[in-house]
Formats: C-alpha cells, structure tokens, sequence
C-alpha cells in the first residue's frame, strides 16, 4: 500500500473580505489530506472507463434523435386539409422539374419550393428520370406515361395528380401523398413507398412487385378496393 501526503496551506487570504473575524470551530481542520492507493485502484479505472464510454454511446444516441427531430420539424408535411401556399408566379416553374433539388432528398428540406400544380409532363421519357423532387407540390399535374423511374419525391404532395401508365421503377415516394391521384397501370417495381398515402387513389392494375412497404402501411393500402387481384397477392393483402 501506498500513502500520499498532500500539504495544505493554513491561512486563506481573499481579496472579497473586507473585515476578519476570529472564530473558533469546535472540529479540527487537518493540515494533509492522505490519499490511499491498492491493488484496487486497477478495477476503479476499468470501471470508470466503462461508465465513460456507455455516457458516450448515450451522448452520441441523443445526439442523434435531436437531429432527427429538428429535420423533421424543418421539412415540410402537407395533409390533404391543409392549406397550400399560393402558386407560383414564376414563368419557368415546371420545368424546375427537369433540375430538381439541389438539397434536401429524402427529408424534405429545400432550397426554394417546387411548384408544379397544374403541369403537364404526359409522355415525358427523359427529362424525370432520376431527378430528386423532395417535397414538390404535385396537386393536379400530369405525368401519364412519363419515366419517373429512380426519382426521389419524399414527402411530395400529389393529391389529385395523374400518374396513369407512370413508371416508378427503383423510385423512393417515402411519405408521399396520393390521395384521389389517378395511378391506373403505374408500376411501382422495387419502389420504397413507406409512410405514403393512397386515400381514395384510383389503383388499377397497378405493379407492385418487390415493392418496399411498412406492415401498417400495407394494411392501410390493401384497404383501397380500386387494387385488382392480381396486385393485392403482389403486395400480399390478406383482406
């Protein structure tokens, strides 16, 4: 065993006090302080090295979901009550289409809005394809026929939009809402559609194959009676 003997001065001084006064203390202040030292003081570091690095994995969780959080509460989610922002003035709104985000992807979050209610990409082979439209507002455009093959339109709002022969393809739709959106023949072909909505969408004969979908929000989809047969054993409805 090993003992450490540290002196301590036995008068304090302090520039704060302005008045002293003598007082006696009915304990005894030692002037050294003994610091013990074993064999124990190996399993005392392993342990405080332990508990350090669970406080790191803790920290570093937390860290984590903050960010989460405050990516989600900066992205934009429009419901299907919710009021929309007023269209957009400028000339060449649509074809922001063919640039896409320049930020964003899957969360959402952009630079400047990308309005394209009310465009018409009918047949468009070329110009969609792979484009990341995070977010874009879609309400009544038209893309029938067009290849939207491996775009990304996370939390994109297409309510009444026209996607009729439309290939998605590899695409992510994460959080998409298709309510009343005309769907008849879109393919859907190892697409990730989680979170998405199709209330009241029109779903006929529409592929489904491999696509990539929550069990909730299969169950939520399954419950559109537009699905022919041969789709609801793609996705695996059971109702």
């Amino acid at each position: 065993m090993a003992s450490l003997f540290l002196p301590l001065p036995h008068r304090f001084s302090s520039p704060a006090v302005v008045k002293r006064r003598r007082v006696s203390a009915p304990f005894h202040i030692h002037s050294s302080i003994r610091l013990n030292s074993s064999a124990n003081t190996n399993s005392s570091v392993s342990t405080c090295k332990e508990n350090s690095f669970q406080f790191k994995e803790v920290r570093n969780v937390a860290c984590g979901v903050l960010a989460v959080l405050a990516l989600t509460t900066t992205s934009p989610v429009f419901a299907a009550n919710q009021r929309l922002p007023p269209l957009s003035t400028d000339p060449n709104r649509c074809e922001r289409a063919f640039v896409g985000n320049t930020i964003g992807q899957a969360n959402g979050v952009y630079d400047k809005a990308i309005d394209l209610r009310f465009c018409d990409y009918t047949n468009d082979k070329t110009n969609l394809k792979g484009k990341s439209l995070a977010a874009a507002l879609m309400s009544d455009a038209k893309f029938d026929g067009a290849d939207m093959s491996e775009v990304v339109m996370s939390k994109a709002y297409a309510v009444g939009a026209s996607f009729k022969g439309t290939d998605f393809t590899n695409a992510v739709l994460d959080r998409v809402n298709f309510g009343k959106a005309n769907l008849q023949g879109a393919s859907f072909k190892n697409t990730v559609l989680s979170g998405s909505t199709f209330d009241d969408a029109q779903l006929q004969d529409v592929v489904f194959e491999d696509t990539i979908i929550g069990y909730i929000d299969l169950q939520k989809l399954c419950v559109n009676k537009t699905i022919s047969e041969d789709s609801r054993l793609e996705l695996g409805c059971r109702n």
